[in-house]
């Protein structure tokens, strides 16, 4: 049996391909650095967890103990200077590892680069994943690197910035690139090549371009979408005065997409991406029916959404800051001050219902206070290029730690008592919100509500002073409303019993 190493497990691809493994009858171990966000994975309790960080090689040489097939999916998804050295030193730490501890393989998910442009010419992020390609390739161990160029699947970022772009602007003024040719692939068959590359031949070793059947530029994308989604077509003027910095201020505006990941996928789309061959093919077979094609893989995705089965999300790989950042568990003189403010209720309703509202907050069902409030500072975040409100919810009515939750993170649940929620809009220093359900049957179910704030400098105290005196109408709002719906949820189940 194989055993297989995956790291970016929490992410988008990596959480999916973690159950194609298992199904497949490999063990798999992950590395994480918050092994906490993989607890609450249907998966979890069929694989091993061990903590570690790719920039840290100290720590991946237990990682790859009797492992024969490492996977590494992991992606600076920054846009700030130096992350292409921290790319390739993590590449370097993970190849050594790997040779030094007889890995039979290294599988790795990159980006396909566009034929006969000169890699100073590409954006840094493709030139990052180029090199990192080659550094596995010349590591000792054979490797595999896939490249892949447009990747559509539920919850991808690719796809959910096609969707947004296609269903909110029925008339679109677009950049030049969406002239430029591209060769999606559908998810399903991203998972089916790398479960596939676990078991090829030790002596092969090398990229492969892998692709869906048709090549198509971005602008027929939209149309296509528009399509298979049913909506009228969309009237769509080029213009080219829109550099990929505004491009990606353009769809930070309009999708859930940021502007930090905005651009380099905007960057990524100014040259023809197109696979040179389809070799893949010879060592991991095409079933019939597959690739898949691009109006199939659409309608896929777009039913997971409706049927709300959305496994991982882009947004699943964001990390809730650093490790060394102070928590609302700390001791209250450890990171400096804390501030707080606490709501507390008396809830007609059981402490399972009360429950079900706290686990269901955000999404469509918003944030119980001040819809108004929320939704401009969900503005203002997206125009600093933070979240925003617009990222929703993975489940409709579950969550898991990592989980994105508009312009928060589930930093810890403890199903039916606590939620903490870790704040990923920009601010002037760190934020948490903590909803409790409390109650034992026997007495008063009771609602406790605290929002955090530790401040960084002036304006961090500044700012909370700043926005303080609306906390009685967002905070206090937001407690009295969850508990009235909880009561009225409980009410309308109890009324329906009674029926």
């Amino acid at each position: 049996m194989l055993r297989c190493l995956v790291t970016g497990a929490t992410g988008y691809i990596g959480g999916r391909l973690v159950p194609e493994l298992l199904g497949a009858g490999y063990q798999v171990r992950c590395l994480a650095r918050t092994p906490a966000k993989l607890r609450d994975h249907p998966w979890a309790r069929d694989v091993e967890v061990v903590r570690g960080d790719v920039t840290d090689a100290g720590s991946l040489g237990e990682a790859m103990r009797d492992v024969d097939v490492a996977y590494y999916l992991v992606h600076a998804l920054t846009t700030g200077s130096g992350f292409e050295e921290t790319d390739r030193q993590a590449a370097e730490n993970f190849s050594g590892q790997a040779r030094a501890a007889g890995v039979r393989r290294i599988v790795y998910l990159g980006g396909l680069t566009p034929a006969g442009v000169p890699e100073r010419d590409l954006s840094a992020h493709l030139r990052s994943r180029a090199e990192v390609g080659r550094v596995f390739l010349r590591s000792g161990a054979p490797a595999t690197v896939l490249r892949a160029a447009v990747i559509i699947g539920s919850g991808s970022a690719s796809f959910e910035m096609l969707r947004y772009l296609t269903e909110r602007l029925p008339v679109m003024v677009t950049p030049s690139w969406v002239g430029t040719r591209i060769q999606p692939v559908a998810v399903r068959d991203v998972l089916r090549y790398l479960v596939g590359s676990a078991e090829m031949p030790g002596s092969v070793s090398r990229t492969f371009d892998i692709g869906g059947p048709d090549v198509v530029t971005y602008e027929e994308m939209m149309h296509r979408y528009a399509a298979v989604a049913n909506l009228p077509d969309r009237f769509i003027v080029r213009v080219p005065m829109l550099t990929p910095r505004l491009s990606s201020l353009w769809i930070g505006l309009v999708t859930p997409v940021p502007q930090s990941l905005a651009r380099p996928l905007a960057e990524s789309l100014r040259h023809e991406v197109v696979c040179r061959e389809h070799d893949i093919a010879r060592y991991v077979p095409d079933p019939p029916g597959t690739p898949i094609g691009f109006d199939r893989a659409l309608a896929l995705a777009l039913q997971r959404v409706r049927d709300a089965q959305v496994a991982t999300r882009w947004s699943s790989a964001s990390l809730p800051g650093a490790p060394s950042d102070p928590l609302p568990t700390d001791p209250a003189w450890a990171g400096g001050s804390l501030y707080c403010d606490r709501r507390a209720r008396t809830v007609d309703a059981s402490r399972e219902a009360l429950w079900r509202v706290i686990e269901g907050i955000g999404g469509e069902n918003g944030w119980y206070s001040f819809p108004l409030a929320w939704a401009v500072r969900g503005w203002l975040d997206r125009l600093a290029g933070g979240a925003g409100l617009r990222r929703g919810r993975r489940d409709a009515a579950r969550l898991r730690v990592g989980d994105s939750l508009d312009f928060w993170r589930v930093e810890e649940i403890e199903p039916g008592r606590l939620l903490r929620l870790r704040a990923e809009m920009r601010l002037p220093g760190l934020a948490w919100l903590e909803m409790y359900a409390e109650g034992d049957g026997n007495g008063p179910t009771r609602y406790r509500q605290r929002a955090l704030f530790h401040p960084r400098g002036l304006l961090g105290h500044m700012y909370w002073w700043g926005v303080s005196p609306f906390h009685a109408l967002v905070f206090g709002g937001m407690a009295r409303n969850i508990a009235t719906a909880a009561g009225r949820a409980d009410a309308a189940r109890e009324a329906h019993r009674a029926d």
